[in-house]
């Protein structure tokens, strides 16, 4: 079997794939993440999904790539990470009592065979209203600067919902797991079987 990557430095998407019990290695893809002139929210994280996977492909050649992206949208405006906590206040509080879409992107990328395979999956989250003391109390306790949107929803941050839609909640914390086994199943992996 191939080496299976997930190009990824986050923790909590490893957490994930280790659900699927098959054995796999993580890489960082450096690649600048911001979007082009006219980039709708469904073409950035398709790119930055696909182009993760072809990045790391370059110095590991015959693995299977596992990467993804994901962008939070409010009324049609991409909310990325904030980095900083200003930003996130904003964020916050022009997501209190409204519907966000959380996209994510994801690709399966075949380095050997030059196959890619890649989807989106939505998922939406419906915000509480929510007070500036909660917002600067959520920020404080959690920090969630580097995740779109303000917030880790496998964290504090499903204090801030008030309804979750959605047909795989692995895709809300950066891993859509259900669709990710039928693109690993077009690979040749199964993973019911041993």
């Amino acid at each position: 079997m191939q080496q299976i990557i997930l190009g990824s430095s986050s923790p909590y998407r490893a957490e994930l794939l280790l659900k699927l019990g098959l054995p796999f290695i993580t890489v960082s893809p450096d690649i600048d993440e911001r979007p082009m002139y006219n980039e709708t929210a469904e073409q950035l994280v398709l790119r930055l999904s696909e182009q993760k996977a072809q990045t790391i492909a370059i110095s590991h050649p015959n693995s299977l790539i596992i990467s993804s992206d994901q962008v939070a949208v409010l009324k049609n405006q991409i909310l990325g990470k904030p980095n900083n906590h200003e930003h996130a206040v904003r964020q916050l509080t022009a997501s209190s009592g409204k519907t966000v879409r959380i996209l994510t992107g994801l690709a399966v990328y075949n380095s050997q065979t030059f196959n890619m395979q890649s989807t989106i999956e939505e998922f939406q989250v419906n915000f509480k209203s929510l007070s500036t003391e909660q917002i600067e109390f959520y920020l404080h306790k959690e920090q969630p600067y580097h995740g779109a949107g303000s917030f880790k929803s496998e964290g504090l941050g499903i204090s801030l919902f008030s309804k979750l839609k959605g047909d795989d909640p692995n895709s809300l914390i950066g891993l859509p797991l259900i669709k990710l086994i039928k693109l690993l199943a077009s690979e040749g992996i199964d993973v019911l079987q041993p």
